[in-house]
């Protein structure tokens, strides 16, 4: 629609701008949580695993990257979608990188080998509603 001056109306500029920004980015409303791992292989036997989520009591910095989107099924307790999807969020986090530590030891003509592999607590950015979960990492 035309203003009486011949310009285009402003005012459906400043809409699609502000969906677009929206829409690109995680929404204004979410939250931080800090999250860690740790997978222990003892004599190629799982020994311990812990995933451990918690809210970030202080803003991190950095920007979200290379976000993942996960099917919340209508909860919005990110410990519980996790849960859900656990394998993804696995493939996910090996992906973003790991520590490896390997220690071996021979005693007694008997070998003995542990494996720790480790995700620093890193804070993640988390968008979540009835639909899905976007969770990125900040750099």
């Amino acid at each position: 629609m035309r203003s009486r001056d011949g310009n285009s109306s402003i005012t459906c500029t400043v809409c699609t701008v502000v969906l677009l920004i929206l829409l690109n980015s995680l929404a204004l409303n979410a939250k931080e949580f800090l999250i860690s791992y740790r997978y222990i292989v003892r004599d190629a036997i799982l020994y311990n695993e812990k995933l451990s989520i918690s809210a970030s009591m202080k803003k991190c910095q950095g920007k979200p990257y290379n976000p993942l989107i996960l099917p919340s099924y209508g909860d919005d307790n990110i410990q519980l979608t996790i849960e859900k999807n656990f394998e993804t969020f696995l493939d996910y986090i090996y992906k973003l990188g790991l520590d490896v530590r390997h220690s071996s030891l021979t005693k007694n003509a008997q070998n003995s080998s542990t494996t720790i592999l480790t995700l620093k607590t890193t804070c993640f950015k988390v968008d979540i509603n009835e639909n899905f979960a976007k969770i990125a990492p900040l750099k």
